[in-house]
Protein backbone atom coordinates (compact mmCIF):
# COMPACT_ATOMS: atom_id res chain seq x y z
CA UNK A 1 0.00 0.00 0.00
CA UNK A 2 0.96 3.49 -0.93
CA UNK A 3 0.88 6.56 1.59
CA UNK A 4 0.68 9.80 0.10
CA UNK A 5 2.13 13.34 2.63
CA UNK A 6 -0.06 16.24 2.90
CA UNK A 7 0.08 19.91 3.74
CA UNK A 8 -0.43 20.20 7.50
CA UNK A 9 -3.42 22.78 8.66
CA UNK A 10 -1.70 26.08 8.45
CA UNK A 11 -2.92 27.40 11.58
CA UNK A 12 -0.51 25.67 13.02
CA UNK A 13 2.41 26.91 11.13
CA UNK A 14 4.72 27.68 14.31
CA UNK A 15 3.64 23.93 16.13
CA UNK A 16 4.27 22.07 12.19
CA UNK A 17 7.80 23.86 12.29
CA UNK A 18 9.00 22.69 15.90
CA UNK A 19 7.52 19.15 15.19
CA UNK A 20 9.64 19.16 11.89
CA UNK A 21 12.52 19.98 13.53
CA UNK A 22 12.18 17.62 16.40
CA UNK A 23 12.04 14.66 13.67
CA UNK A 24 14.76 15.71 12.24
CA UNK A 25 16.40 16.16 15.99
CA UNK A 26 15.08 12.51 17.58
CA UNK A 27 16.24 9.58 16.88
CA UNK A 28 13.84 6.63 15.87
CA UNK A 29 15.63 4.19 18.32
CA UNK A 30 14.08 6.85 20.85
CA UNK A 31 10.43 5.51 20.18
CA UNK A 32 7.13 6.99 20.77
CA UNK A 33 8.56 7.36 24.21
CA UNK A 34 11.11 9.60 23.25
CA UNK A 35 8.78 11.43 20.62
CA UNK A 36 6.30 11.99 23.38
CA UNK A 37 8.68 13.60 25.60
CA UNK A 38 10.09 15.98 23.35
CA UNK A 39 6.47 16.64 22.23
CA UNK A 40 6.10 17.73 26.40
CA UNK A 41 9.16 19.51 26.11
CA UNK A 42 8.18 21.78 22.79
CA UNK A 43 4.53 21.74 23.50
CA UNK A 44 3.83 21.24 27.38
CA UNK A 45 0.29 22.97 27.14
CA UNK A 46 -1.52 20.10 25.23
CA UNK A 47 0.16 17.07 26.66
CA UNK A 48 0.42 14.58 23.43
CA UNK A 49 0.08 10.23 24.05
CA UNK A 50 0.38 7.90 21.41
CA UNK A 51 -2.72 6.13 20.98
CA UNK A 52 -1.83 3.98 17.55
CA UNK A 53 0.80 2.78 15.33
CA UNK A 54 -0.20 1.54 11.68
CA UNK A 55 2.66 0.07 10.07
CA UNK A 56 2.49 -2.15 6.52
CA UNK A 57 2.79 0.70 3.91
CA UNK A 58 5.49 2.30 1.81
CA UNK A 59 6.14 4.65 -0.77
CA UNK A 60 8.53 4.85 -3.40
CA UNK A 61 12.58 5.58 -2.97
CA UNK A 62 15.23 6.49 -5.02
CA UNK A 63 17.54 4.76 -7.18
CA UNK A 64 21.27 3.51 -6.12
CA UNK A 65 23.56 1.61 -8.16
CA UNK A 66 25.40 -1.96 -7.18
CA UNK A 67 28.20 -0.11 -4.79
CA UNK A 68 24.89 1.76 -2.80
CA UNK A 69 25.95 4.97 -4.93
CA UNK A 70 22.71 7.21 -4.50
CA UNK A 71 21.89 7.95 -8.51
CA UNK A 72 18.76 9.92 -7.51
CA UNK A 73 16.04 10.65 -4.60
CA UNK A 74 12.97 10.24 -6.56
CA UNK A 75 12.76 7.02 -8.74
CA UNK A 76 9.61 7.63 -10.61
CA UNK A 77 11.04 11.24 -11.70
CA UNK A 78 14.24 8.91 -12.40
CA UNK A 79 12.29 6.44 -14.79
CA UNK A 80 9.85 9.59 -16.29
CA UNK A 81 12.78 11.30 -17.11
CA UNK A 82 15.17 8.57 -18.56
CA UNK A 83 12.26 7.44 -20.59
CA UNK A 84 11.79 10.45 -21.96
CA UNK A 85 15.44 10.97 -22.91
CA UNK A 86 15.29 7.75 -25.27
CA UNK A 87 11.63 8.82 -26.82
CA UNK A 88 9.27 6.84 -24.31
CA UNK A 89 11.13 3.50 -26.11
CA UNK A 90 10.71 1.63 -22.55
CA UNK A 91 12.95 -1.36 -24.82
CA UNK A 92 15.51 1.41 -25.58
CA UNK A 93 15.81 2.17 -21.47
CA UNK A 94 15.42 -1.49 -20.67
CA UNK A 95 18.85 -2.45 -23.30
CA UNK A 96 20.75 0.96 -22.20
CA UNK A 97 20.65 -0.41 -18.82
CA UNK A 98 20.96 -4.04 -18.75
CA UNK A 99 23.24 -5.58 -16.31
CA UNK A 100 24.23 -2.38 -14.66
CA UNK A 101 23.12 -3.55 -11.11
CA UNK A 102 20.78 -0.09 -10.31
CA UNK A 103 18.68 -0.99 -7.79
CA UNK A 104 15.52 0.65 -6.44
CA UNK A 105 14.56 1.99 -2.98
CA UNK A 106 11.37 2.29 -1.39
CA UNK A 107 10.56 3.92 1.94
CA UNK A 108 8.75 0.82 4.14
CA UNK A 109 6.99 3.51 6.91
CA UNK A 110 4.80 3.37 9.92
CA UNK A 111 3.05 6.18 11.07
CA UNK A 112 2.62 6.80 15.12
CA UNK A 113 -0.42 8.51 15.42
CA UNK A 114 -0.25 11.44 18.79
CA UNK A 115 -2.92 13.27 19.89
CA UNK A 116 -3.88 15.78 22.58
CA UNK A 117 -7.57 17.11 23.84
CA UNK A 118 -7.67 20.94 23.38
CA UNK A 119 -11.76 20.55 24.66
CA UNK A 120 -14.43 18.81 26.13
CA UNK A 121 -16.20 17.51 23.04
CA UNK A 122 -16.12 14.61 20.79
CA UNK A 123 -13.78 16.77 18.14
CA UNK A 124 -12.00 18.44 20.51
CA UNK A 125 -8.33 17.07 19.89
CA UNK A 126 -5.16 18.07 18.05
CA UNK A 127 -3.64 14.57 16.25
CA UNK A 128 -0.24 14.48 15.08
CA UNK A 129 1.23 11.78 12.20
CA UNK A 130 4.70 10.86 12.56
CA UNK A 131 6.22 8.61 10.22
CA UNK A 132 8.77 6.31 10.80
CA UNK A 133 10.99 5.57 7.57
CA UNK A 134 13.57 2.69 6.37
CA UNK A 135 14.65 3.18 3.03
CA UNK A 136 15.55 -0.54 1.98
CA UNK A 137 16.20 -1.76 -1.32
CA UNK A 138 13.56 -2.94 -3.15
CA UNK A 139 14.60 -4.72 -6.67
CA UNK A 140 17.18 -4.94 -8.90
CA UNK A 141 16.40 -2.24 -11.92
CA UNK A 142 15.96 -3.72 -15.79
CA UNK A 143 16.73 -7.54 -14.35
CA UNK A 144 15.92 -10.10 -16.59
CA UNK A 145 12.63 -9.60 -19.03
CA UNK A 146 12.01 -5.93 -20.02
CA UNK A 147 9.19 -4.74 -17.79
CA UNK A 148 5.96 -3.99 -19.55
CA UNK A 149 5.65 -0.51 -18.57
CA UNK A 150 6.76 2.35 -16.37
CA UNK A 151 4.58 1.40 -13.41
CA UNK A 152 5.91 -2.33 -13.73
CA UNK A 153 9.59 -0.91 -13.79
CA UNK A 154 9.58 1.19 -10.72
CA UNK A 155 6.60 -0.58 -8.87
CA UNK A 156 6.55 -4.47 -9.74
CA UNK A 157 5.04 -7.56 -8.35
CA UNK A 158 6.35 -9.14 -5.51
CA UNK A 159 6.84 -12.10 -7.68
CA UNK A 160 9.11 -10.50 -10.01
CA UNK A 161 12.44 -11.93 -10.97
CA UNK A 162 15.07 -9.79 -10.00
CA UNK A 163 14.33 -8.17 -6.36
CA UNK A 164 17.04 -7.98 -4.53
CA UNK A 165 17.23 -8.52 -0.24
CA UNK A 166 15.38 -5.62 1.15
CA UNK A 167 18.20 -5.07 3.17
CA UNK A 168 18.12 -1.65 4.97
CA UNK A 169 19.93 1.51 3.17
CA UNK A 170 20.91 3.69 6.02
CA UNK A 171 19.28 4.25 9.52
CA UNK A 172 15.56 4.41 10.22
CA UNK A 173 14.65 8.32 10.70
CA UNK A 174 10.93 9.79 11.90
CA UNK A 175 9.32 12.87 9.89
CA UNK A 176 6.39 14.73 10.14
CA UNK A 177 3.53 13.75 8.29
CA UNK A 178 0.50 15.60 9.33
CA UNK A 179 -0.87 18.18 12.03
CA UNK A 180 -4.59 18.36 12.39
CA UNK A 181 -7.10 20.41 14.40
CA UNK A 182 -9.78 17.78 14.39
CA UNK A 183 -12.52 20.77 15.11
CA UNK A 184 -11.53 22.63 12.41
CA UNK A 185 -11.01 19.90 9.96
CA UNK A 186 -14.74 18.84 10.47
CA UNK A 187 -15.97 22.35 10.35
CA UNK A 188 -14.57 22.98 6.64
CA UNK A 189 -15.64 19.41 5.80
CA UNK A 190 -19.23 20.99 6.83
CA UNK A 191 -18.43 24.08 4.48
CA UNK A 192 -18.38 21.26 1.79
CA UNK A 193 -22.41 20.41 1.51
CA UNK A 194 -25.18 21.26 3.42
CA UNK A 195 -26.21 17.75 5.02
CA UNK A 196 -24.16 15.84 7.68
CA UNK A 197 -21.30 13.77 6.35
CA UNK A 198 -20.45 10.37 7.85
CA UNK A 199 -17.26 11.57 9.64
CA UNK A 200 -19.59 14.22 11.54
CA UNK A 201 -22.97 12.14 12.32
CA UNK A 202 -19.88 9.61 14.04
CA UNK A 203 -18.43 12.52 16.43
CA UNK A 204 -22.23 13.90 17.16
CA UNK A 205 -23.48 10.17 17.98
CA UNK A 206 -20.26 9.97 20.34
CA UNK A 207 -20.98 13.28 21.58
CA UNK A 208 -24.91 12.32 22.47
CA UNK A 209 -24.67 9.01 23.44
CA UNK A 210 -22.99 7.58 26.70
CA UNK A 211 -19.72 7.31 25.53
CA UNK A 212 -19.08 11.07 25.28
CA UNK A 213 -20.28 11.11 28.77
CA UNK A 214 -17.45 8.49 29.84
CA UNK A 215 -14.57 9.28 28.04
CA UNK A 216 -12.93 11.23 25.72
CA UNK A 217 -13.14 10.43 21.63
CA UNK A 218 -9.32 10.39 21.24
CA UNK A 219 -8.48 7.90 23.90
CA UNK A 220 -10.03 5.07 21.40
CA UNK A 221 -10.33 6.59 18.01
CA UNK A 222 -8.35 8.68 15.46
CA UNK A 223 -8.98 10.48 12.50
CA UNK A 224 -7.88 9.10 8.82
CA UNK A 225 -7.81 12.75 6.79
CA UNK A 226 -7.31 13.21 3.02
CA UNK A 227 -7.37 16.17 0.88
CA UNK A 228 -6.89 16.63 -2.93
CA UNK A 229 -8.29 18.93 -5.60
CA UNK A 230 -11.14 18.24 -7.85
CA UNK A 231 -11.23 18.64 -11.57
CA UNK A 232 -12.14 22.63 -10.60
CA UNK A 233 -9.01 22.45 -8.20
CA UNK A 234 -11.25 22.64 -5.28
CA UNK A 235 -10.40 21.50 -2.14
CA UNK A 236 -12.13 18.12 -1.25
CA UNK A 237 -11.36 17.12 2.38
CA UNK A 238 -12.36 13.10 3.67
CA UNK A 239 -12.08 11.76 6.77
CA UNK A 240 -12.31 8.20 8.37
CA UNK A 241 -12.65 7.46 12.24
CA UNK A 242 -10.13 4.38 12.90
CA UNK A 243 -10.15 2.41 16.08
CA UNK A 244 -6.97 2.93 18.47
CA UNK A 245 -6.39 -0.36 18.29
CA UNK A 246 -3.00 -2.02 18.19
CA UNK A 247 -3.73 -5.43 16.69
CA UNK A 248 -7.20 -6.97 16.21
CA UNK A 249 -10.45 -5.23 17.59
CA UNK A 250 -12.80 -7.21 20.11
CA UNK A 251 -14.72 -10.16 19.20
CA UNK A 252 -18.09 -9.95 19.31
CA UNK A 253 -19.40 -12.92 20.96
CA UNK A 254 -22.88 -13.42 20.00
CA UNK A 255 -24.51 -15.88 18.22
CA UNK A 256 -26.71 -14.76 14.92
CA UNK A 257 -30.35 -13.82 15.82
CA UNK A 258 -29.41 -13.20 18.93
CA UNK A 259 -31.56 -10.94 21.40
CA UNK A 260 -32.90 -10.43 24.90
CA UNK A 261 -30.71 -11.50 27.82
CA UNK A 262 -27.83 -13.04 25.21
CA UNK A 263 -27.56 -10.02 23.11
CA UNK A 264 -27.20 -7.69 26.32
CA UNK A 265 -24.57 -9.69 27.55
CA UNK A 266 -22.63 -10.04 23.98
CA UNK A 267 -22.77 -6.02 23.94
CA UNK A 268 -21.66 -5.54 27.19
CA UNK A 269 -18.82 -7.57 27.12
CA UNK A 270 -17.63 -6.10 23.58
CA UNK A 271 -17.97 -2.86 25.44
CA UNK A 272 -16.10 -4.06 28.62
CA UNK A 273 -13.42 -5.28 26.48
CA UNK A 274 -13.39 -1.98 24.17
CA UNK A 275 -13.24 0.23 27.52
CA UNK A 276 -16.09 2.19 26.88
CA UNK A 277 -19.79 2.19 26.81
CA UNK A 278 -21.19 1.94 22.91
CA UNK A 279 -18.25 0.44 21.82
CA UNK A 280 -20.28 -2.24 19.70
CA UNK A 281 -22.04 0.78 18.24
CA UNK A 282 -19.09 2.88 16.71
CA UNK A 283 -17.07 -1.05 15.78
CA UNK A 284 -20.18 -1.83 14.22
CA UNK A 285 -19.85 1.54 11.53
CA UNK A 286 -16.14 1.27 11.08
CA UNK A 287 -14.56 -2.12 12.34
CA UNK A 288 -17.02 -4.47 11.26
CA UNK A 289 -16.56 -6.85 13.69
CA UNK A 290 -20.13 -6.11 14.73
CA UNK A 291 -22.95 -6.83 12.34
CA UNK A 292 -25.34 -4.03 11.18
CA UNK A 293 -28.47 -6.75 12.13
CA UNK A 294 -27.52 -5.94 15.68
CA UNK A 295 -29.00 -2.64 15.48
CA UNK A 296 -32.27 -3.63 14.43
CA UNK A 297 -32.02 -6.67 17.17
CA UNK A 298 -31.77 -4.15 20.31
CA UNK A 299 -34.33 -1.56 18.73
CA UNK A 300 -36.53 -4.94 18.69
CA UNK A 301 -35.82 -5.69 22.27
CA UNK A 302 -36.53 -1.70 23.27
CA UNK A 303 -40.22 -2.20 21.48
CA UNK A 304 -40.78 -5.44 22.99
CA UNK A 305 -40.31 -3.65 26.48
CA UNK A 306 -36.72 -5.07 27.48
CA UNK A 307 -34.35 -1.83 27.91
CA UNK A 308 -30.84 -2.59 28.20
CA UNK A 309 -29.40 0.61 27.08
CA UNK A 310 -29.80 4.33 28.43
CA UNK A 311 -32.79 6.08 26.60
CA UNK A 312 -29.89 8.83 25.21
CA UNK A 313 -27.99 5.31 23.46
CA UNK A 314 -31.89 3.79 22.11
CA UNK A 315 -32.01 7.57 20.37
CA UNK A 316 -28.63 7.34 18.55
CA UNK A 317 -28.86 3.86 17.56
CA UNK A 318 -33.08 4.60 16.19
CA UNK A 319 -31.35 7.78 14.59
CA UNK A 320 -29.31 5.39 12.59
CA UNK A 321 -31.70 3.03 11.56
CA UNK A 322 -33.17 5.84 10.35
CA UNK A 323 -30.52 6.86 8.35
CA UNK A 324 -28.15 4.87 8.18
CA UNK A 325 -24.35 5.43 7.43
CA UNK A 326 -20.71 3.85 7.75
CA UNK A 327 -16.67 3.34 6.41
Amino acid sequence: MNMRTAAPDTKWNDLNRAVAEMCVRVPASAGPAGLARELSRIAPQYGFREVLARGGWYRLGGVIDAAGVRIADDLAQWAEAELAARGDDLHALADDYADSGLQATRLCGRTHYLVAATGPLAADFLQIEIEELQETVSHVLFAGVAPASIEDLVDPPRDTLGLADAHPVGAAFFALRRITDVAAFLGRISAQKPEAQPVQRFFDAWQASSAGNATQLSNHWVVAVREHLDRYRQPILQATPVAAVNGLPPKFESAYGAQGLALQKALQSFDRRAGYPMAWFFHMLTTKTVPHAVANAVIEDVQAGFRYLPDRDTQVVRDWLHRPYGF
